[in-house]
């Protein structure tokens, strides 16, 4: 009975994964154990972090309302409260928009909150 040698698809599997692993530093772009294990690893922090864009956008997205409604003598809490209670519905990354690139529009916005607040 002849030996079983390394044959095309084994060589294809391996290239796919060393494919898969360019631009790596060091053994892991060439060493096919190294390659796959870090590949596999590559896909589990993909798996997690398209979770953690979501949070990680909000963040940003409160802490450029919180700079913006501090300009106008507010805090992030208080003027989200505010908002509740004036009944305006605007999610957090339109007010980020509406902070940064309408500055008047966010001032009347914070006006509203401050009327809602003060009743």
């Amino acid at each position: 009975m002849p030996r079983v040698k390394g044959g095309t698809v084994t060589r294809q599997r391996r290239k796919k994964v060393i494919k898969l692993a360019k631009g790596y530093r060091g053994s892991k772009h060439i060493q096919f154990k190294v390659a796959k294990q870090q590949v596999m690893k590559s896909y589990q922090y993909a798996f997690r972090d398209r979770r953690k864009t979501k949070s990680n956008f909000r963040k940003l997205w409160i802490a450029r309302i919180n700079a913006a409604a501090r300009v106008n003598d507010i805090s992030y809490s208080k003027l989200m409260h505010g908002l509740k209670l004036a009944e305006v519905d605007v999610n957090r990354k339109m007010l980020a928009d509406l902070a940064i690139n309408d500055s008047a529009a966010f001032s009347s916005i914070v006006e509203e909150a401050k009327r809602a607040l003060a009743k």
